[in-house]
């Protein structure tokens, strides 16, 4: 098996949040030149779900990125990086496909749920980190 240092495992998932974040983006632009719609929503449902998916990973990947790094720093094991970038990642992909639904949904909910168990797992590695350092 073929093992990777923990900084390396975080640029990993950082490098591929950031792609997932590039094509969010471009999915809003070419929602903006097909519905002429230069700021904002334009009151365009289709529009709102673009803007919204992206908004939503916008607020939960830099935090991610920055715990998965932190971890990093403090030599988190990889795998531990490994599988909280995975959820995170996996969180992040499934989230869209449930945002032209009708809330609740499967898809939606387990996106948040896989972004928020990723998330609460990294501070926990964190803070016990900290602690551990003391």
């Amino acid at each position: 098996m073929v093992t990777m240092p923990p900084l390396l495992a975080a640029c990993f998932w950082a490098g591929l949040l950031i792609v997932l974040m590039v094509v969010l983006s471009f999915r809003v632009t070419l929602g903006r030149r097909r519905n002429r719609v230069s700021l904002g929503d334009g009151d365009n449902d289709q529009m709102t779900v673009l803007c919204r998916t992206f908004a939503n990973a916008a607020e939960y990947v830099p935090a991610g990125m920055a715990a998965l790094i932190l971890l990093a720093l403090v030599q988190t094991p990889a795998l531990w990086i490994h599988l909280i970038g995975g959820g995170l990642l996996l969180g992040r992909l499934i989230h869209p496909f449930g945002m032209n639904r009708p809330a609740p949904n499967a898809p939606r909910a387990l996106g948040m749920v896989l972004t928020w168990l990723a998330l609460i797992a990294a501070a926990v590695l964190l803070i016990r980190s900290s602690l551990a350092l003391v």
